[in-house]
């Protein structure tokens, strides 16, 4: 039945909770079932081969449970695998760019639009093309961050040396007169308070999570029998530290979660 089918949210790490967050908030009556690759974490500096592969590794498990959508919540797998996935899979396949772009282009006034990634996502170029197709005339400047996600993946993103770090690789956005800057990694929204204080009240951050939750309810079917359900039970999985997880996930979704560790390595797609 309908009801018996769940959204599942993959990422490189804990980044995609920020996206199963804004699913929880639009959709309260869908079960979540999250794949985070912690272990094999970040995964903007590896190449497009491992990205697929690792990505294929999540997708296949979480094809396991019946499903009536996917959302790929990491940028740099989007960047890669998207395409691909959609092609293949039976279901909805929902990437985090295209929302993320077309909430950029409503936000910006003066047409100047700044794009922090991974260095995957900034190399591909996957924003500006997205953002260019949309409103051709756009100036796009982008910049990858690879520093940003160990914080995150550390539990740092509120200490002294995360706005050192912040502060040193913004630097120079400060002069190019941006009205807009996208958060390019799921991770970055974690670090939104501190990202926001280097750029100035002047800058519109774009979160993608709350346009892919938008385009997600667009793309799914709620049927009756599911609204009854008062707290679906969301099932969370990790490659990594399940107890590092656990922490980071219950203080950025503000409850208890049911975590469980998997390798993810027994998948191999081929």
């Amino acid at each position: 039945m309908s009801r018996e089918r769940a959204i599942a949210v993959i990422d490189s790490g804990v980044g995609g909770l920020t996206v199963a967050k804004e699913v929880m908030r639009q959709l309260p009556e869908e079960r979540i079932v999250y794949v985070g690759d912690n272990a094999r974490c970040p995964y903007g500096s590896k190449s497009p081969e491992e990205i697929r592969a690792y990505s294929f590794q999540m997708i296949d498990y979480v094809m396991r449970t019946p499903l009536k959508a996917l959302v790929i919540a990491c940028n740099t797998a989007t960047a890669v695998v998207l395409e691909e996935a959609m092609e293949d899979l039976p279901l909805p396949v929902i990437g985090v760019i295209e929302p993320g772009a077309r909430a950029a282009v409503q936000v910006t006034k003066n047409g100047r639009v700044g794009v922090i990634g991974t260095e995957t996502t900034i190399r591909t170029k996957a924003y500006e093309r997205a953002l260019l197709r949309i409103q051709p005339d756009l100036y796009v400047a982008g910049m990858a961050c690879p520093a940003f996600v160990p914080l995150v993946e550390n539990h740092m993103a509120n200490s002294e040396e995360a706005r050192r770090v912040v502060k040193e690789t913004l630097a120079p956005f400060l002069h190019e007169d941006l009205d807009t800057l996208i958060l390019g990694c799921t991770h970055y929204p974690l670090l939104a308070p501190v990202i926001s204080e280097v750029m100035g009240d002047r800058v519109r951050l774009i979160n993608s999570a709350e346009e892919t939750a938008r385009e997600l309810s667009l793309q799914i079917t709620t049927d009756a029998q599911s609204k009854q359900i008062e707290r679906p039970q969301h099932l969370f999985v990790t490659s990594g530290d399940a107890n590092k997880f656990r922490t980071i996930a219950e203080e950025w979704l503000d409850c208890k979660v049911n975590v469980q560790h998997n390798s993810l390595e027994k998948t191999v797609q081929s």
